[in-house]
């Protein structure tokens, strides 16, 4: 059996939440968990469900040095950096 442990607990971005709070939504903290035993690091990501005014599943990613789009809406199957996942969400209020 795998055992992790869990290094750090990602808190959800405070932006995205100013945005969404009159949204019906759920987020889920992410994580990042290390396999004992290994040098191997597991990170799950910050879920954003919001279920009106719209279905989008946001996944938030820590940011490494490799990508600096760290959001990734299931959805459209695709990166965001903040400042593009901000005004996609601004223009659901309308």
């Amino acid at each position: 059996m795998l055992k992790f442990k869990i290094m750090e607990t990602l808190k959800p971005n405070s932006e995205i939440l100013e945005i969404i709070k009159d949204y019906t939504y759920k987020v889920k903290k992410g994580t990042v968990k290390h396999l004992l035993h290994t040098n191997l690091q597991v990170i799950e990501p910050t879920t954003y469900l919001i279920t009106y005014p719209t279905t989008l599943t946001i996944l938030e990613y820590k940011i490494n040095e490799i990508s600096n789009k760290p959001f990734f809406i299931k959805e459209h199957n695709q990166k965001y950096s903040l400042s593009e996942l901000i005004q996609i969400l601004k223009k659901l209020k309308i």
